[in-house]
């Protein structure tokens, strides 16, 4: 399955006033990548040794069976010959034992050695519990078919990466243990269903078996209120196994309970099948927000009108004439226009962000909240990514970005936090909340004496194959990572800048018509040329506009030391 793990530089402005977690970051599970191809070399190597080993003993035996074959022909015969007495003293004597010396050699010291230094490193009960639940998550998010993640064959995901991306029976019934162990009979239910389906299709399993799988299923059917399945499958485990106790005994337990069951009245059992419907949905599905969420994710529900959407402009920004950004003004589009949500084409160089990037990784930590009640930092189901602080003293790029932010928004960035670089893993995501400290928590940020957040930038490190897209839901927006294009949010301590950073996959639907505005960006080169009049210049500017049409245009400007 194609999932992204989308670098982010988060930045915010104030007013003045290990466990592992492998799964929560791309780039750390980047390295555990690299980690198994070493172990894959250290075991060819072992492979290799032993296999000369066993050529050794190979060649020794093929030698000894020729000789012992003519040798027992004629034994005497044999053994009249002295140098052949001398050989047989000689072979048993010293050669047998050489041979015993090597076939006892252990080979693995290297590889064995090798892999205990590595298993320190590697993911735990925990870390494959959690990517379990990220891949459910998208499931989720993106209504996902378990079959289609099962093959691998998802929407936006490429043919090559597909080949290695198929699940087998043990990983969709793993899948549904994860489930059934967090009582989440939903998700038991499908994963234990695509188990089976593969088995009926003729694959094999190492460690489980149809009957193992319909136990989970009956169930997780039962427990969903679904009597009639539940006994189904549980009449289907008795045919493979007539002696099953557990089957047995709910065998007559669901007779019983369906008999009573069929006693109701008819009005009242339709009510029933209702309750059972709205049973058998997502156990989060209640949940308006997450609702709206899910939908924007989708990229559905997003209410930007034609008549809104025809308001929203690029332009060349220079933030009144600032002097950096007189001749060379940024690339500004307008994404919402209330609260008013703008990007920055092009903003920071690739080199920069590779900078920043290599600067974060190592001090990658698990993201955390501020829990409301006691104001502690701790981690949280509802926020899976990783994250690290960097201050613009720690090296020349994360001041030059600094001030590249202070630049082009006009804001003071001296009582603003660290760059806080995010990397999101599997199913990574950070589910609907305020940057700000609401009214209810007015001491949020009182440690830092900087007062409260009133703007929030966003700078996009990589880009992803689908989702990943930053929504708000209180209005309906969702905006799409693009690599080093930044997102600014303006006057972020409106209620309605509620925002959820989306789980990235491959299943992305059409977002044609959150994405295409009215007014693009054009293609534009400048060119100088110099006036005599003094101190102005005259740029010529060319390119083409959203028609793929020539354009030029000329512009001076006065008072430029040249």
């Amino acid at each position: 399955m194609a999932l992204c793990g989308w670098w982010l530089i988060h930045f915010l402005v104030f007013t003045s006033c290990s466990a592992h977690d492998f799964f929560t970051s791309i780039g750390h599970m980047t390295d555990l990548l690299f980690t198994e191809k070493d172990l894959v070399t250290s075991l060819k190597d072992y492979i290799r040794a032993e296999e000369s080993k066993l050529e050794q003993i190979k060649k020794w035996a093929d030698k000894l069976d020729v000789l012992s074959a003519a040798a027992t022909q004629d034994p005497e015969g044999f053994l009249g010959h002295p140098v052949n007495a001398f050989k047989l003293m000689k072979r048993l004597n010293t050669e047998w034992a050489e041979l015993e010396s090597l076939v006892l050699t252990d080979v693995s010291d290297v590889f064995i050695s090798n892999l205990t230094i590595q298993r320190q490193y590697f993911p735990n009960d925990d870390d494959q519990t959690g990517a379990a639940k990220a891949l459910m998550r998208l499931q989720d998010t993106y209504q996902l078919d378990t079959n289609a993640i099962s093959t691998g064959e998802l929407p936006g995901s490429s043919s090559t990466s597909s080949a290695w991306s198929t699940l087998t029976v043990d990983d969709c019934y793993d899948l549904g243990k994860v489930a059934y162990s967090e009582a989440d009979y939903y998700h038991t239910e499908l994963w234990m269903a695509q188990a089976l389906r593969q088995l009926d299709q003729g694959e094999t399993s190492r460690a489980v078996d149809a009957v193992t799988v319909l136990d989970y299923l009956s169930y997780s059917v039962y427990q969903q209120g679904e009597l009639e399945r539940a006994l189904e499958f549980t009449r289907r485990l008795l045919d493979l196994d007539p002696t099953h106790q557990r089957a047995n005994g709910n065998l007559k337990y669901f007779e019983y309970q369906l008999a009573k069951q069929k006693k109701v009245e008819k009005v009242e059992e339709k009510e029933e099948d209702s309750k059972v419907r709205q049973r058998r949905e997502s156990k989060d599905d209640y949940l308006t927000e997450r609702k709206k969420y899910e939908q924007l994710c989708r990229g559905q529900g997003v209410k930007l009108t034609p008549r809104r959407q025809s308001r929203l402009y690029c332009r060349y920004y220079d933030n009144n004439r600032h002097p950096r950004y007189v001749i060379g003004p940024v690339k500004q589009e307008d994404e919402w226009d209330s609260p008013h949500i703008v990007r920055y084409h092009d903003i920071v160089s690739e080199k920069d962000l590779e900078k920043v990037k290599e600067l974060a990784k190592p001090r990658l930590r698990r993201a955390t909240i501020s829990n409301p009640v006691t104001g502690v930092l701790e981690t949280a189901h509802y926020r899976i990514s990783k994250s690290a602080w960097l201050g613009a003293y720690e090296h020349p790029v994360v001041d030059k970005i600094n001030q590249l932010i202070e630049d082009v928004t006009g804001l003071n960035v001296k009582t603003a936090e660290d760059l806080q670089v995010a990397n999101y893993g599997l199913g990574g995501q950070y589910e609907p909340h305020f940057d700000f400290g609401r009214k209810d928590e007015p001491d949020a940020f009182e440690e830092l004496g900087t007062g409260n957040r009133i703007a929030t930038w966003l700078l996009y490190m990589t880009d992803v194959q689908a989702g990943g897209a930053t929504v708000f839901t209180d209005i309906g927006a969702a905006v799409k990572p693009k690599k080093v294009f930044s997102l600014r949010a303006k006057a972020s301590r409106e209620q309605r800048t509620l925002h959820k950073s989306v789980p990235c996959s491959s299943d992305e639907p059409d977002t044609t018509d959150r994405e295409t505005l009215r007014h693009p960006c054009h293609s534009l080169t400048f060119m100088t040329v110099t006036k005599t009049a003094r101190n102005q210049i005259t740029l010529v500017i060319t390119g083409t506009n959203q028609k793929q049409e020539p354009i030029e245009s000329e512009l001076t400007i006065d008072r430029v030391v040249l």
